[in-house]
């Protein structure tokens, strides 16, 4: 290597206590969904208490129905992320073991999966409720960016989720046996801090560019604009990170190295992540195309 970083040393828990001879930690990676959640809602919160930002309609919702509706994204985020790990990434293996399923504390969780299940949250409640669905929605596709960039850093300070080998000068040297498991590699293998490049795509950009739209040029005045945006931002980021994130380990074989769910010869194809975003971003794309129908 011409070049690297050596992993920073941070432990992924904050701190640990024994109590009654058992041990209990509060790691960053719960810390980052905590701090996600808590500081999206109360962007949710500043946004429906300003009606300068919507149309003659108004916030799409009241600040109380907005802590009620916390409870349901939250439940989505965890059934939704464990299920879509589940089904798209290893059903074979949870089809074998299927009282591991609900063992989240054993990791495991899908952004797609999590996305979809805040999204049947978000119907649900919106319909139970008469509240504007797309309009929900923007809210809660502006504060997702927050929770991403939290996560996504979180699994930087965990060392998984890392990418593929790289001479780059910012090349990462993540520790492990299988983070330096690079057959092409003589000495020490550095990898791409593809959680890093996610962190910064997904949640710093798309978030700020979210925020600006709803603030700056009126977009929560046409439903689904906000959504919109962040299907296709988000959707875009990923498929481009997942060229130099390392792909699961399920999908990786010897003729297959790459690790691509859907090969379509010569070297070339999809992983699940890049399959995944693209359906998000033609329902981005739409979604965007029925704003501007809409738009004052």
């Amino acid at each position: 290597m011409i070049a690297s970083l050596p992993f920073p040393d941070v432990s992924p828990e904050l701190f640990s206590i024994s109590i009654f001879g058992m041990e209990f930690a509060l790691r960053w990676y719960a810390l980052a969904y905590i701090a996600g959640i808590l500081i999206g809602w109360r962007l949710v919160l500043n946004a429906v208490k300003r009606p300068a930002l919507w149309g003659p309609e108004g916030p799409a919702m009241t600040p109380k129905q907005v802590e009620d509706l916390l409870f349901w994204a939250i439940l989505g985020v965890i059934l939704g992320g464990r299920l879509g790990f589940v089904l798209f990434y290893q059903p074979a293996y949870y089809l074998s073991h299927p009282a591991q399923i609900l063992q989240v504390w054993q990791g495991g969780m899908s952004f797609h999966g999590g996305m979809l299940g805040v999204a049947a949250a978000c119907i649900g409640f919106s319909l139970r409720h008469k509240l504007r669905i797309l309009s929900v929605g923007d809210l809660l596709a502006m504060a997702a960016p927050i929770g991403l960039a939290l996560g996504r850093t979180a699994n930087f300070i965990n060392a998984e989720l890392w990418g593929r080998p790289t001479d780059l000068p910012w090349g990462v040297i993540f520790p492990g046996g299988a983070a330096q498991d690079c057959p092409d590699v003589v000495g020490l293998c550095a990898r791409h801090p593809s959680q890093l490049y996610e962190a910064l795509l997904e949640g710093v950009i798309l978030g700020a560019v979210l925020i600006w739209l709803a603030y700056r040029r009126g977009a929560l005045k046409a439903p689904g604009r906000i959504a919109g945006w962040f299907f296709v931002g988000y959707g875009a980021a990923r498929f481009a990170v997942e060229f130099v994130r390392q792909a699961d380990a399920q999908f990786m074989t010897p003729e297959n190295p790459l690790g691509h769910a859907l090969q379509l010869g010569a070297g070339l194809g999809l992983t699940m992540g890049q399959i995944l975003s693209l359906p998000m971003i033609a329902a981005g794309l739409i979604l965007l195309l029925r704003a501007k129908r809409i738009a004052p």
